[in-house]
């Protein structure tokens, strides 16, 4: 199929500007997306991650064209220099961590917008810039990444779920109602699940 970057043009971000309003206002042609919460950012580097050790890298690229996300990368003067230099690299390595990280970025927007597993409760005004973006891009409700990572065809992946998770610290009468987040499951518990 061909990378995103030749059917774009990338423009030089080397001069762009980076004012507060241009972080945080998703009105502007190009946006920042330093509102996204380090925490998530590297739950789902670690499920895309993970994801694509198991199925391959190769399918990246093709897979950003394909869910249509490359208006969306244009849009964002980071995204379009990483597309470019992954797209442009002789090392494979380092193309691999360049998609990596615009496909990390998208889907952070994309839990935050629909408020997966609580995160816009944690983070309210991000989930908010995260909605108006994917708003203004045109996507409505449809997230495509989310649906590939995290709905497998027959159910929500459990695996998935964990892996984007808020980290909450238990206290002791947590674990004492929940058991400990380390017991192994018994046959019977593991044949219910």
């Amino acid at each position: 199929m061909g990378n995103i970057s030749s059917r774009y043009s990338i423009a030089d971000t080397s001069n762009r500007e980076t004012t507060p309003e241009r972080r945080t206002n998703p009105a502007s042609a190009d946006f920042d997306l330093l509102f996204l919460p380090p925490t998530l950012l590297k739950q789902c580097r670690s499920l895309i991650a993970s994801f694509h050790d198991m199925n391959g890298f190769g399918s990246l690229p093709d897979m950003l064209w394909k869910f249509r996300l490359a208006p969306l990368i244009e849009r964002n003067a980071d995204l379009r220099l990483v597309l470019r230099k992954a797209s442009t690299t002789r090392s494979a390595k380092k193309a691999k961590e360049g998609f990596v990280e615009i496909a990390t970025k998208l889907l952070a927007i994309e839990v935050l917008a629909s408020s997966f597993a609580g995160w816009s409760a944690m983070f309210p005004r991000e989930g908010e810039i995260a909605r108006d973006i994917r708003q203004r891009n045109g996507f409505g409700t449809h997230m495509p990444l989310m649906d590939f990572y995290l709905h497998p065809p027959k159910q929500i992946s459990t695996a998935a779920i964990a892996a984007l998770a808020p980290r909450a610290p238990r206290s002791a009468s947590d674990t004492a109602v929940f058991g400990s987040p380390d017991r192994q499951l018994t046959q019977n518990e593991r044949a219910s699940v």
